[in-house]
């Protein structure tokens, strides 16, 4: 059983990206990442070694409060955070933030899908990469596809990820391309594919272009 995390840093803001985008929320972004993209944005989160590790009961105590300031959901990302067992965490999750109508807060999901999944989130926003693919159970039980494209052969790998869903007999999640930060290559490829293939839609980080943490 998992007592304690590394986590990177845990603050309420705004989801900047993909279907919930605009909405209030509440992130913990745990520590650890063998995925390894080059233009991560986040490389900080890494290596665990080198950020403390929070107790289950904490961050489930952050959560509540940030519930009781507007937190419509929490986004448990990273790093990878399914390099960890979530189980425990979640449980403690929805133990601490239970309302008077029995309901928990809903607890999001960013992954990669390189692991196994774990703590049966609510929302599962799966971000595969094309030099680490996920596994296959992850690719079906996602709500949210969300691609980052950079060149041509990531629109061909996002195009594949939707296809496998489909060819598995699954109803297709909420399906995105994500341009890479300034990168006017991935920006121009995916503008142009979406305006072409109207089930997918496009993903802006909105919280950079805010300036929003």
């Amino acid at each position: 059983m998992e007592s304690s995390l590394p986590v990177v840093e845990c603050f309420h803001s705004l989801q900047g990206e993909g279907e919930h985008a605009g909405r209030s929320a509440y992130f913990i972004r745990l520590a650890s990442c063998k995925v390894g993209c080059p233009w991560c944005d986040t490389k900080d989160s890494w290596n665990s070694e080198l950020h403390p590790q929070q107790s289950l009961i904490d961050l489930s105590t952050q959560t509540a409060k940030a519930q009781e300031e507007g937190a419509a959901f929490v986004v448990i990302t990273g790093g990878e955070p399914l390099h960890h067992n979530l189980d425990d965490l979640c449980k403690e999750i929805r133990k601490s933030t239970l309302n008077l109508e029995k309901k928990s807060i809903p607890i999001h999901l960013e992954t990669s899908g390189v692991d196994m999944l774990s703590g049966k989130p609510d929302w599962i926003t799966l971000s595969p990469k094309r030099h680490s693919p996920p596994r296959l159970d992850n690719l079906l039980s996602c709500q949210e596809l969300k691609v980052v494209i950079q060149n041509a052969e990531d629109l061909l790998f996002a195009k594949t990820m939707a296809d496998s869903i489909k060819n598995n007999g699954k109803i297709k999640p909420q399906l995105f391309l994500q341009a890479g930060w300034e990168n006017e290559e991935g920006q121009t490829l995916a503008i142009k594919f979406v305006k072409n293939n109207p089930d997918w839609r496009l993903s802006m980080q909105t919280h950079k272009w805010l300036g929003v943490l």
